[in-house]
């Protein structure tokens, strides 16, 4: 048999996929744990099938003696943004009888979906643990055989563990790690928040042949001002995909601060240039399906970004992970899924 890939990809796209089958995947990556479990996760609310599915594999650790904790955002007591910070169902983190912190979360959110299994391997990217995530939205998994990267994981989990404060998190640096034809290395922040935004930036800008992008906003100050320089001045093969819904609600806060006119005018590049697909997803509403364009996925040239992270400046903020992976046959596939997504929701540019 032959060994898995260091690296494995599982991309998501509305309509695309069952929640069972999900749930499968992430049951079958826990199955598989002998010691240990760090689960930090940003939004759990699952049913039926899919629910019981995830409570057994958890529950099952737990009994063989797999030390398994948990961490995941909870709702501040101060006023609530709109849409609110998501929150997990406290039943079922509960029902799992294990050990698990709850991390305020306003402004600032506790907004990983990572889990590292035997401090060997880690599931990361921007899927949270829900039936919309999972059905309805485009999003990324990616799981990583690295004791290497397993150890900088480990460390943000234990910050958020020891602390329990957001703002605690995600100061150090985390080294490359050699894999299989591929290197590797996280970002975590708020700690390197800056950093990690400054070094997607600079990637783009340096990018000579080709830049993809998929996020659900476009409003982290480096990276939007270069994508508007690009777009004016051409150096390579710039496409890319945003949440039209939440992008519109984002112009409309920018207009009413004067000092984002800038960001408006940069943007406004970005949307009339025909470069970019935009999905029209379901407003915010109690109740209301969760249909975003949910993927976090940057390519530049042959050097990929995937995680947590939107391409925003409030998650510099947040408690997020971005892995940057430098790897043509892993770079070519993510590309081949952007550009599948696009296709799917392009439309004309706004006039």
């Amino acid at each position: 048999m032959q060994p898995a890939p260091p690296i494995e990809f599982a991309f998501l796209e509305d309509g695309a996929q069952s929640a069972d089958g999900t749930a499968a995947l992430l049951a079958g990556f826990i199955g598989e744990a002998r010691s240990t479990l760090e689960i930090a996760i940003y939004d759990l609310r699952l049913a039926g099938p899919p629910a019981e599915l995830l409570l057994a594999a958890v529950k099952a650790a737990a009994a063989r003696g797999v030390m398994v904790r948990i961490v995941f955002n909870q709702d501040h007591p101060k006023k609530r943004p709109v849409p609110p910070p998501s929150e997990v169902d406290w039943d079922l983190v509960k029902q799992m009888d294990v050990p698990f912190h709850p991390i305020s979360g306003v402004p600032d959110l506790m907004h990983h979906k990572y889990v590292v299994r035997d401090a060997a391997v880690v599931w990361t990217g921007s899927t949270n643990w829900t039936t919309d995530s999972w059905t309805r939205e485009e999003n990324v998994i990616v799981r990583v055989a690295s004791p290497g990267l397993a150890a900088s994981y480990r460390q943000d989990f234990e910050e958020l563990w020891t602390t329990r404060k957001v703002a605690a998190s995600g100061h150090f640096s985390a080294p490359w790690v050699e894999l299989a034809a591929a290197r590797a290395r996280p970002f975590f922040s708020p700690g390197r928040g800056q950093k990690m935004t400054h070094e997607i930036a600079h990637r783009i800008a340096i990018a000579s042949r080709r830049i993809r992008i998929a996020s659900p906003v476009l409003t982290a100050g480096p990276v939007l001002g270069t994508l508007a320089e690009l777009i004016k001045s051409p150096r390579a093969d710039l496409k890319g995909i945003y949440d039209r819904t939440q992008m519109e609600e984002v112009k409309f806060q920018w207009s009413q601060n004067s000092l984002s006119a800038w960001k408006l005018e940069a943007f406004k590049t970005v949307e009339e240039s025909g470069l970019f697909a935009s999905k029209v997803t379901t407003p915010y509403a109690p109740g209301s399906v969760h249909d975003f364009m949910h993927a976090k996925l940057t390519v530049a040239d042959d050097t990929v970004f995937v995680g947590s992270f939107n391409l925003s400046h409030s998650g510099e903020l947040n408690a997020e992970n971005v892995l940057e992976i430098e790897s043509r046959p892993l770079a070519d596939l993510c590309v081949a899924y952007i550009e599948r997504i696009m296709e799917k929701y392009r439309v004309a540019a706004p006039r």
